[in-house]
């Protein structure tokens, strides 16, 4: 009993304690490095962003994060510019939206600068290639990590499941785009309500 009330005490005082103080240049440098090591697409930025600001810094919730990603895969444009626009509006404003988006795009901006000088040297070079095939293969289970992380916040009760499971076989199946797929949870997730601002079981 001593041992359990131990521990039930240390995860309350965890769970109480305040978010890191939040700066524009702590945005900015962490999203640069989110930006430098953002391989294999959208998708991994989430993994990083819900270590870096969820779990290590506490300054949103895994819950807001889901919505940025969900809202960010969903807009026009690219998915990474698009979630770091609206963690940084979040997080400090207008400014927080420029200094987030500028940070997680300048790594690439300077890496395809770099890449121009050097394309014939590296377009075709075989080491290269491998070594892109590698990073491709280990950006999955980080990827993954990512969406069991969050799943918490997502999957809350059987609707949500169900949600989840038809978006995913209409996603993996069809050409439906994911602005629809969004759009259909939402609706769908308003009239099954009921109106009466009851969680659905």
């Amino acid at each position: 009993m001593g041992g359990r009330s131990v521990q039930s005490v240390t995860q309350q005082e965890n769970r109480e304690q305040p978010p890191a103080k939040k700066s524009l240049w702590t945005l900015f440098w962490v999203m640069f490095k989110i930006g430098a090591f953002t391989f294999g697409g959208g998708w991994s930025i989430v993994a990083q962003v819900d270590r870096e600001f969820v779990q290590k810094r506490g300054w949103i919730t895994s819950q807001e994060l889901v919505d940025f990603t969900t809202v960010g895969r969903s807009l026009p444009g690219v998915m990474v510019i698009n979630t770091a626009v609206l963690f940084g509006r979040s997080t400090a404003g207008i400014i927080g939206a420029l200094v987030a988006a500028v940070g997680v795009a300048m790594p690439s901006v300077i890496t395809i600068a770099v890449i121009t000088v050097c394309y014939d040297a590296v377009a075709h070079n075989p080491l290269v290639a491998r070594a892109m095939r590698g990073v491709r293969a280990a950006v999955i289970p980080i990827i993954l990590g990512a969406l069991f992380s969050l799943r918490k916040a997502s999957l809350v009760n059987r609707f949500s499941y169900l949600v989840a499971a038809a978006a995913f076989v209409v996603s993996l199946f069809t050409g439906v785009s994911a602005i629809l797929v969004v759009a259909s949870g939402a609706a769908l997730g308003l009239l099954l309500r009921g109106g009466r601002g009851r969680d659905l079981p």
